[in-house]
C-alpha cells in the first residue's frame, strides 16, 4: 500500500499538520520522495505509518504525553513488557487522580446549581463561586 501524507492523514482522522507534528518530533518516518515506491517529489506511506500513526493517536488517547509515547515506541521494540506495564499502572494513577478532580468537580457545580435554582433573587452563587 502506499499512500500520501493526505491519505495517511485521513485514515487515521487527523490533519496533515498533525502528521507532520509526529514526523518533526521523530515519532512518525518522514519518507524521502524519489524512493522506488514514490514518484519524484512525492512521499509515499505504507502499512507501517498507518499503524505506527494509529499507535500514537491510541496511546494519546489514553493520556499518555508525546515523550512516553516514544518511549513505549522504544520499549516495543525492546520487548521490555514490565517497562511497559509500569508505564500503564503510573497512568492508571494519574487517570484516577484525574477523575476524582473531575467528580470532585461535578459534585460541586451540582450543589452549585442546586443552590441557583432555588431563587432568580441576588447574586447568582454559580457566578459568585468561580469570583472567589
Amino acid at each position: 500500500m502506499a499512500l500520501t501524507i493526505s491519505e495517511l492523514a485521513r485514515g487515521a482522522g487527523v490533519g496533515v499538520e498533525t502528521v507532520r507534528f509526529y514526523q518533526r518530533k521523530g515519532l512518525l518516518f518522514d519518507p524521502r520522495p524519489g524512493s522506488v515506491a514514490s514518484p519524484p517529489g512525492r512521499r509515499h506511506y505504507g502499512d507501517d505509518e498507518v499503524r505506527r500513526l494509529r499507535f500514537i493517536r491510541g496511546a494519546q488517547r489514553a493520556g499518555f504525553t508525546l515523550e512516553e509515547i516514544r518511549e513505549l515506541m522504544d520499549l516495543d521494540r525492546s520487548n521490555d513488557r514490565p517497562k511497559a506495564r509500569a508505564m500503564a499502572r503510573a497512568r492508571i494513577v494519574e487517570l484516577d487522580a484525574r477523575i476524582a478532580e473531575l467528580e470532585a468537580a461535578r459534585r460541586s457545580l451540582e450543589s452549585l446549581a442546586r443552590e441557583c435554582a432555588k431563587s432568580d433573587e441576588g447574586p447568582c452563587p454559580i457566578i459568585e463561586a468561580f469570583e472567589r
